[in-house]
This record gives structure tokens, C-alpha cells and sequence, in this order.
């Protein structure tokens, strides 16, 4: 007897995809068009025909594994067809149950066995290519298995009801496959279709195409959503731009691709916060402007722009009008008046600076070097009124008169010891007997010296001494006012900017330093020099933009915040961000002994309320 060796070569032709299984050189697209081309059926502009593709070939076209069969051996194929049949082995290789069943059947036709066999098969592999289908919207490959059970199926039965009706189903996944791909290519593309043109023209009628398919499909739902996303981003780059019309016209196209969702609504939401954003930065800067000379200019043309893009009556706008006109004529601050209050005692308060309205970037920018998640994100921060800040730290001999006046018994003479720098270590080490009235050192302290060895309780005495004696609110600085007049109206790093602080610009960590034995500082600006080791007297360095001394040196200071690791959530009006009862503090500015990381413009600290040492001191904002 002569053995089959049985192979099948099979063409599968859908209504998607025109495949060619055993030639390929003889794949060909419409007249004219070259091998390989995608191109859209005419009949219908939402479809796509590949043609001419090997790797699409490949995976829809299947030939039937070598079975070496001989007619005494038919029993054998049978039971092995049946137990791969059992074991859900359909095609894979010469072992599984279809290649048995047609090798059975192409030596004994009539075989009623092997044909009820292979119709199980069949009936199982469409079962199998269902469940493929099924998977193939989260699963890329299911898809390529589903194919392949298409021409496996073909193969053993083209004209089967069933078969035909799977095959449609396949046709059909894959249309939607081409039309998800070519949507989301148009979306990256920024061709949405948004206009209402035909499917073929943009991304919205190739979603929207798959949705009258299988409704509810994911990927083209995901899709229509990414087409309205991308129209809202027009509407706010267009806010972004100051162009609100053009907002309002992409938020309504936008609103036309999703009913009911509320996500254009949160959209118009978002772009009146950009708007009245703007507005208050508007409104800053010119606030800003009044302060310096020949910015009456400055904040009139931001009055004119406020108008132009605020909705009538904005408060704004009426406020800068009325700044404008204050500041041409009349008002009892300015900007950077220097002035102090009489105390109950005959004496005077500290001197003040009033530090100009406005607003500015709080914190550290992403890219900044050395910048800890502490100092992130950078945020805007608007002050609706200005305040008034001490020219400089505290004293010894202002808190003196605070202490003699009041009885105030502070934290480190209630407690007997403070940190103070040991020369001999060049360390700072703990120490019995020092206080208020301590220098850095631990010895007498005079009175010019800023005070130190005090808590956050300790300067918040001070400051309500102060309104006692003046009926005005004193109080420590918040630490957005802080930032605020540590920058200055900069940018930088650094409080002056960028690179190496200038001559006499601060008491820092000089290379150039040395202490009283001839230490140096193993981490410092160089070649900066200042001649100090330890706190100098106040006011011995250059004033900054806004005529306060040493925010940025000296020592460092307490704020009136609690300390949070980071800024998400915080208060965008400058107030002090604090939780009752809290017992970590915010610390800001570089001191001298900081490193140079340190005294950067950004840089934060936490530390217990209840704290003393011989870097951190403290002033005072008195509100106007």
C-alpha cells in the first residue's frame, strides 16, 4: 500500500484582508497602486484594504502538518485523533486531531468516525477562536491566534455556515484593529475629524466607525475620549495664550464628541482658573510696578489687558484701577518706606521695611541642583496686601528690653544648656549656662549681635510683646513672605541670582574665612570672603532689592509655619501654612555656618519648636 503524506495549502480571502497562502509574488493591490500599499476602498472611506503584506500572509494562511498514514494504521490515527481531540491538541502539529482526521479521511472518505471526529474538531476550534476574538481587545496576540484558527478552519471546511460566520468575525476584529491604529495615529497627528468630514478624514469617524461595529468597544471608546482630551488642550493652550475666544470655540467642538460626561464642563472650570489666574498675576505685577520708579506705565497697560480678557466687574481690575490712581496721588506706605513704631516704654519698635505687593514662584524648580521634594513643587504664591518686615534679624539688646519688660523666662534658661560651636572640635557641641544673652560661642553676647539660643516660642513672645506696645500685629513671617523677600523679585538659585555671591553681598561660608584658631570651612563659596566667623553685627552686609538685611546670611530664622514635606496643597495666598498643636517648625535662610546647598533662595528646614542653637535667630512682620 502506498502511505498519504497529506499537506494542505489553503487560500483565505476575507472582506478585510486579500491574502495569498502558497504564491505570494502574485499578491497585487488595485491597478496601479504598488505591492504593499494600504489603500481605502472607495465604497466605503472608513475601511482599509492591505495588500501585498508577507507577515500578514503568514499569519492567515495555515498547511496541515505532515501525517505519514497507511490503511492498516487508520485505527491507530483514530484513537490518537480522538485522545488529542480530548486533550484539546486541534492542529498544532502531525499528533493533533484535524491533521489526523483529514489524513483519515482523504484514505477512507466514508469513514463516519473520523468525519464525526473531525466535525467535533471543528466545532471546538471555533470555540477556541471565539475565545481568542474575546481576549484580543486586551491581548495583541489573541488576534494572531484568532487569525490563524481562520485558516485553519477555511482550510477544513470554507463553506460551513459556522465557519463563514467566524470568519466574518475575524474580518471584523481586524477592521477595527486598522481603524483604532489609524484613529490614534491621526490623534498624534492632531487630525481629529473634528469638523464633521467623512470617517476617513480623522481620527473621531475611525472611532466612531468601530463604535457602529461593536458598540462599546474600549479602544475606540478610550479613543473618542483621547479626541476630546486633545480639543480641551487646545481650549487651554488657546487660555494659555490669553486667546479665551478661541477657548470657548474648541470647548464647544469638544463638548459635541462625549454628551453627558462632565468633562468639558470640568474643562471650562479649569480654563476660568486660568483666567483668573492670569488676571491676579496681572494684577500683581502692576501692583508691583507702582513700587518702582516709572512702572505707573507698566501697571496701566496690565489694567488694559485685565480688561480685555475679565468677564465685566472683575474685582481685579477695579482694585489696580484703584491702586493706579492711589499711587499717582496719594497713600500713607509706599513700597520700601522705612518707618518704626513708638512702645508704651517711650522707646521705639524695630525698623521696618514695607515690602511691595505682589506675587512670585514659591520653591524650587525641577531642575534646580541640590533641591530636595521638601522644596517641591514650585508653585505660584500672590499676596493680596503687603506687609512689613524687619530690616534686620532681632537683636541682643531688642530682646533685652522685651525680657526685662516682661519677665519672660526662656527656653534655654529654663533649661540650663544650648548648642553652641566649640572652637577646639570645630564642632557644635551642647553647653551648660548659655542663653538668650550667649553669643555663638557661648560667651557675653553685645547687644548689635542678632539674638540667638531662642525657640520659636521664645520669638513669638517677642512679637506679641510688640503688639501689645503698639496696637499694631506683629508676628513671625509666614514662610511664603519669607521666600518672598529673601528673592526679592529674582529668579535664581540663589537669593542674588546665579553663581558666586558678590562683594559684601552676606555674612556665608567664605573660603576665604577662617576662625579665631585658623579652621576653614570644608564646603564653601569660593573665593568668597566676608571676615566673619560666627554672626555678625546686623546690617554690616549690602541691603537686597527690598532694603532687608541678612535674609540670605547671618543667621538662619524661624517662621511662622509647620513643617510639611513639600508644598503640595499649600496655601497659594502667602498665609502661614500651620496644623494645631504642631511641634516642627519651618527654619529659612542660610546662616554662617551654612553650607552653600543651604544658601539657596528655595532651601527649608524642619526643626522642634522648642530648638535653641547658635545659627538661628528670628524677626518679625508687622502687618499694614
Amino acid at each position: 500500500m502506498h502511505a498519504i503524506r497529506y499537506v494542505v495549502c489553503v487560500l483565505l480571502i476575507a472582506p478585510m484582508l486579500a491574502l495569498t497562502a502558497c504564491g505570494r509574488d502574485d499578491v497585487a493591490g488595485p491597478k496601479g497602486a504598488p505591492s504593499g500599499a494600504a489603500t481605502r476602498d472607495a465604497r466605503d472611506p472608513a475601511s482599509v484594504t492591505i495588500s501585498g503584506d508577507d507577515r500578514a500572509a503568514d499569519a492567515l494562511t495555515w498547511s496541515a502538518p505532515v501525517v505519514e498514514l497507511q490503511p492498516e494504521g487508520i485505527a491507530a490515527a483514530k484513537r490518537g485523533a480522538a485522545k488529542a481531540l480530548r486533550e484539546e491538541r486541534l492542529y498544532a502539529d502531525a499528533q493533533s486531531a484535524i491533521p489526523l482526521y483529514l489524513a483519515i479521511l482523504e484514505l477512507a472518505a466514508d469513514d463516519t468516525d473520523a468525519g464525526t471526529g473531525l466535525d467535533r474538531a471543528l466545532a471546538a476550534l471555533l470555540v477556541a477562536g471565539d475565545e481568542a476574538l474575546l481576549q484580543s481587545e486586551e491581548d495583541p496576540f489573541a488576534l494572531t491566534r484568532a487569525h490563524e484558527i481562520a485558516a485553519v478552519a477555511r482550510t477544513v471546511r470554507a463553506t460551513d455556515a459556522d465557519v463563514i460566520a467566524f470568519l466574518s468575525r475575524v474580518d471584523q476584529a481586524d477592521r477595527i484593529v486598522l481603524l483604532n491604529d489609524a484613529g490614534e495615529r491621526d490623534v498624534a497627528s492632531g487630525t481629529l475629524g473634528e469638523s464633521g468630514a467623512s470617517s476617513g478624514s480623522g481620527a473621531l469617524g475611525k472611532f466612531r466607525e468601530v463604535l457602529r461595529l461593536r458598540p462599546d468597544q474600549p479602544r475606540a471608546l478610550q479613543g473618542v475620549a483621547s479626541v476630546e482630551s486633545a480639543l480641551i488642550r487646545r481650549a487651554e493652550v488657546a487660555a494659555e495664550q490669553r486667546d479665551f475666544d478661541d477657548a470657548a470655540r474648541w470647548l464647544q467642538t469638544a463638548a459635541k464628541v462625549r454628551r453627558g460626561t462632565g468633562t468639558v464642563a470640568d474643562a471650562g472650570n479649569r480654563i476660568e482658573a486660568i483666567r483668573l489666574m492670569q488676571i491676579r498675576q496681572l494684577h500683581d505685577e502692576g501692583l508691583a510696578a507702582l513700587g518702582e520708579r516709572g512702572g505707573l506705565e507698566l501697571a496701566r497697560r496690565n489694567l488694559a489687558e485685565i480688561l480685555r480678557i475679565a468677564p465685566t466687574g472683575n474685582a481685579a481690575a477695579s482694585d489696580l484701577r484703584q491702586r493706579i490712581d492711589l499711587a499717582s496721588h496719594y497713600g500713607l506706605f509706599r513700597p520700601g518706606q522705612v518707618f518704626t513704631d513708638a512702645l508704651k516704654s517711650a522707646t521705639r519698635g524695630p525698623e521696618m521695611v514695607v515690602v511691595p505687593h505682589g506675587g512670585f514662584r514659591m520653591g524650587a524648580k525641577d531642575t534646580e541642583a541640590d533641591a530636595g521634594k521638601a522644596e517641591k513643587p514650585q508653585h505660584y504664591v500672590r499676596f493680596d496686601r503687603g506687609f512689613a518686615m524687619s530690616r534686620t534679624e532681632v537683636t541682643v539688646g531688642q530682646f533685652r528690653r522685651f525680657m526685662a519688660a516682661t519677665q519672660h523666662r526662656a527656653r534655654a534658661q529654663r533649661r540650663g544648656f544650648s548648642t553652641v560651636y566649640d572652637e577646639r572640635s570645630g564642632n557644635f557641641v551642647r553647653r551648660s549656662g548659655v542663653d538668650w544673652r550667649s553669643d555663638y560661642a557661648g560667651n557675653p553676647a553685645a547687644d548689635e549681635l542678632p539674638v540667638l539660643h531662642i525657640d520659636a516660642r521664645d520669638a513669638e513672645a517677642y512679637a506679641h510683646w510688640l503688639s501689645q506696645q503698639t496696637g499694631q500685629r506683629y508676628r513671625l513671617p509666614h514662610e511664603a513672605e519669607f521666600e518672598y523677600a529673601l528673592r526679592a523679585g529674582k529668579e535664581g538659585r540663589f537669593p542674588w541670582g546665579e553663581g558666586l555671591p558678590r562683594t559684601r553681598a552676606g555674612n556665608f561660608t567664605g573660603a576665604g574665612d577662617r576662625s579665631p584658631s585658623g579652621r576653614e570651612w570644608s564646603n564653601a563659596f569660593t573665593p568668597y570672603r566676608d571676615g566673619y566667623w560666627g554672626p555678625a553685627p546686623v546690617g554690616r552686609f549690602s541691603v537686597n532689592a527690598y532694603d532687608l538685611h541678612d535674609l540670605a546670611g547671618n543667621v538662619s530664622e524661624w517662621t511662622g509655619d509647620c513643617w510639611h514635606v513639600g508644598y503640595r496643597r499649600a496655601p497659594a495666598n502667602g498665609g502661614a501654612w500651620v496644623n494645631p498643636g504642631c511641634r516642627t517648625r519651618v527654619i529659612r535662610g542660610g546662616s554662617w555656618a551654612s553650607s552653600p546647598e543651604q544658601t539657596r533662595a528655595a532651601w527649608r528646614m524642619s526643626a522642634g519648636h522648642d530648638v535653641t542653637n547658635a545659627r538661628t535667630g528670628f524677626r518679625v512682620v508687622r502687618e499694614i
